[in-house]
């Protein structure tokens, strides 16, 4: 059977500007990756969003509360009684939002009719899977570039359609050497696929600090990586972190920007003081950013001293 050739105009085609559940991270109306290796936190992560979410409650870096939405959770790696409510209800969820698609009769896929109808009919502005392998369906190899374009293109048009966000959750493999893009479990298509690719790691030193980046960033700038702690007390949001997602994979992550800020300080202010110009120049030099310098200066009680129109640096001793 023939195709009958159809063309579209550019002149024709409207320009749309994209919307997001959370900038730069999330965008609505298409696909989101959350990967990261088995136990860095992700999960907890998603589930503290989902719990913000569902108050309307402003997400990290947004400063203006939001209208509470509906979210469907589906999970084939933890109980819903006794993990992910639990989750829910020390991240404060209004657990009345958050829905389940319940597969006790029948597994879930990714494109399962169902899921479709779930968003129609509760109107979700945010589905997630977790973890992706359990929903692309047992007759569909993961490794297979012809096999998951079509799943996710169907995927990536439902969410179009609804103007919701998905995210996916992934494991990483362990090839600590290769770049992170490289590192998600299955085809290169499911990075691809996405808008937006993020990557949760740890701390090499402080293990209960975890640190969130962008691998990919298609729809905005690569937002900057951002840190929370996950610990007994439970999940507190840090903020901005000076640190890059291919130290965190490459096993190389630790505090070393401060540790050599502190270390720049003690050397340059040992034999007295020395101009802010010199220190910020030096400072530069070997990566540490000014922010990370401000932390390092109060860390080790720095002070400054103006003289004429220059500012010097000093240890307070």
């Amino acid at each position: 059977m023939t195709k009958e050739l159809k063309l579209i105009n550019m002149e024709d085609v409207e320009v749309k500007a994209v919307e997001w559940l959370w900038y730069p991270y999330i965008p609505y109306g298409k696909i989101t990756i959350l990967q990261s290796d088995p136990g860095t936190g992700k999960t907890t992560l998603m589930l503290q969003l989902a719990a913000w979410l569902s108050k309307g409650e402003a997400l990290p870096l947004l400063n203006e509360e939001s209208t509470p939405i509906n979210i469907i959770y589906q999970t084939a790696e933890d109980g819903l009684e006794d993990t992910i409510k639990p989750r829910l209800l020390k991240s404060g969820a209004d657990c009345s939002r958050i829905l389940v698609i319940d597969e006790s009769e029948a597994e879930l896929t990714m494109n399962d009719e169902r899921l479709e109808e779930a968003i129609d009919r509760t109107g979700a502005r945010l589905v997630i899977l977790d973890p992706i392998q359990a929903y692309v369906g047992s007759n569909v190899d993961l490794n297979r570039a012809n096999e998951i374009r079509p799943v996710l293109k169907q995927l990536g048009n439902v969410a179009e359609r609804h103007n919701c966000a998905i995210v996916l959750i992934g494991h990483m493999n362990k090839s600590s050497n290769s770049k992170s893009t490289y590192r998600g479990l299955g085809s290169i298509d499911f990075q691809a696929t996405a808008r937006s690719v993020l990557i949760v790691g740890r701390l090499r030193d402080k293990p209960s600090i975890r640190i969130i980046g962008h691998d990919k960033s298609s729809l905005a700038q690569e937002g900057k990586p951002m840190a929370f702690e996950i610990d007994e007390e439970g999940f507190k949001w840090i903020g901005e972190y000076d640190i890059s997602m291919e130290d965190i994979l490459s096993g190389t992550g630790t505090e070393s920007k401060m540790k050599l800020a502190e270390d720049l300080l003690k050397d340059m202010l040992k034999d007295g003081e020395k101009s802010q110009i010199e220190i910020l120049e030096k400072s530069n030099l070997i990566g540490v950013s000014k922010r990370v310098l401000d932390e390092a200066k109060k860390s080790l009680e720095v002070v400054s001293v103006k003289k004429g129109k220059s500012w010097y640096w000093k240890l307070n001793m």
